[in-house]
């Protein structure tokens, strides 16, 4: 007996349920996942992780998924392990200089090569293509700016209220400033009146930069470092604050930034990614100026060097990732989530537009930051736009066990500057 399975009304609806959720699926499945591995203190990456949330919710083309490392080195070393299957869409890696080694790694796309493809929409950049942070030579995007940041100094406003002090904000001379510190000492913040966890971007590459003169090499010099008497004194001036405990030896570990977000410290030098996390504190009273410089040297304080790390893109993922990538990219740059990402974290403005969203409310407790950031949407001064320094890596870890010898009191200035300089200046003129 043959049987006919007729499609009765009942059964009818069945099958057009079956139909169209397959289609919901299909459709669902479509989406282009991308992976973004990062890195950031745990403030920044609770706002990193919202951003990512927010695009998946509103993008149904396009899933990122985005992985934490509780490092730097952490993520590299994982970046260097993984095949090319394995490796995220974009990472999040430093570029310390316009010459070193993240922009020669085989996998790395630069940005500019994927915007040209997939046009990145309404979009001014805050950074002028002058500034060497994550620029090439001819001014193009090699990573997203999405963590640029700048030295920066935070005071503590109830230390300086309660020593006394009028104003109640740290002196941008490095003298007048050392009078304050042993005033702060003295009067409550005896454990920790000055502290840093950028010894090497404070002490030697923005003491340049800030005191306006050339880093590295400078006009009709050999390629190198020269390090003249401005070093050898502020260096000098530096282990003596370590042995009157007016500072506390630097230290490129978290300690430093938890020790000022508590209220221990009455001085921090670090950068600006750090607003964020210290304006989530209840009971911190802060505000930001710049970094100090010498009236002996200029007359008025130039800009430090940008710094920080960005969203670099790799390769072998083929033009869907590529593009989807891209979009998250552009979704970034739009103005709400720019503005947000810079008033919650404390990194440059990704585009102009979010600096020019951000109202006057954002600035009102937080002293210099709004001048010291708008500099930074012009075109910079040759001793600011950042340099160019061959292998600048393995020189930055060379002049941070120096320094760190230097204020252990293991060598003098001038001693560790000199041999510092010598090693560095092996390693820039290698073959």
């Amino acid at each position: 007996m043959i049987s006919h399975n007729f499609l009765t009304p009942k059964r009818l609806s069945g099958v057009l349920f079956s139909v169209i959720a397959g289609f919901a699926s299909t459709a669902a499945w479509s989406a282009t996942d991308i992976q973004v591995w990062y890195s950031l203190n745990p403030h920044n990456q609770k706002v990193f992780e919202k951003l990512v949330k927010d695009f998946n919710k509103h993008n149904k083309d396009v899933s990122v998924n985005a992985r934490a490392f509780e490092s730097a080195e952490a993520l590299d070393a994982a970046l260097t392990l993984s095949t090319e299957q394995e490796r995220p869409n974009l990472v999040q890696l430093p570029e310390i200089s316009g010459l070193d080694e993240v922009a020669t790694r085989e996998y790395i796309m630069p940005l500019h090569q994927a915007i040209n493809r997939h046009e990145v929409k309404n979009t001014k950049w805050f950074l002028p293509s002058e500034n060497n942070f994550m620029h090439d030579d001819r001014g193009r995007l090699v990573a997203l700016p999405l963590m640029a940041e700048i030295p920066v100094m935070y005071y503590n406003i109830d230390a300086f209220e309660k020593a006394g002090l009028s104003p109640t904000k740290p002196s941008r001379q490095w003298q007048l400033l050392q009078d304050q510190l042993v005033t702060v000492a003295n009067n409550g913040s005896r454990r920790c009146p000055l502290t840093s966890d950028q010894p090497v971007s404070i002490n030697l590459e923005n003491l340049a930069a800030v005191n306006k003169q050339v880093y590295g090499a400078g006009p009709g010099q050999k390629a190198g470092f020269h390090f003249d008497i401005m070093y050898v004194r502020h260096l000098s001036t530096m282990i003596s604050w370590v042995r009157s405990e007016i500072m506390v030896h630097p230290s490129q570990f978290l300690q430093s930034p938890t020790r000022f977000a508590n209220g221990e410290c009455a001085v921090f030098m670090s950068n600006s990614g750090n607003i964020g996390q210290f304006a989530d504190q209840r009971n911190l009273n802060f505000a930001v100026t710049g970094i100090p410089y010498y009236p002996q040297v200029t007359a008025t304080p130039g800009n430090p060097f940008v710094t920080g790390s960005g969203l670099w893109m790799t390769k072998g993922h083929g033009n869907a990732a590529e593009q989807a990538s891209v979009d998250f990219i552009t979704w970034l740059a739009q103005p709400q989530q720019a503005a947000d990402w810079y008033q919650s974290t404390g990194y440059l403005p990704l585009t102009q537009d979010a600096f020019q969203k951000t109202e006057a409310n954002y600035y009102k407790n937080l002293d210099e930051w709004q001048q010291l950031v708008a500099v930074y949407g012009r075109k910079p001064d040759n001793t600011t736009r950042g340099f160019k320094i061959r292998n600048y890596h393995q020189v930055r870890h060379i002049f941070n066990n120096s320094l760190q010898a230097a204020l252990e009191g293991k060598q003098p200035a001038m001693t560790a500057l000199q041999s510092a300089a010598a090693e560095a200046n092996k390693i820039v003129n290698a073959k």
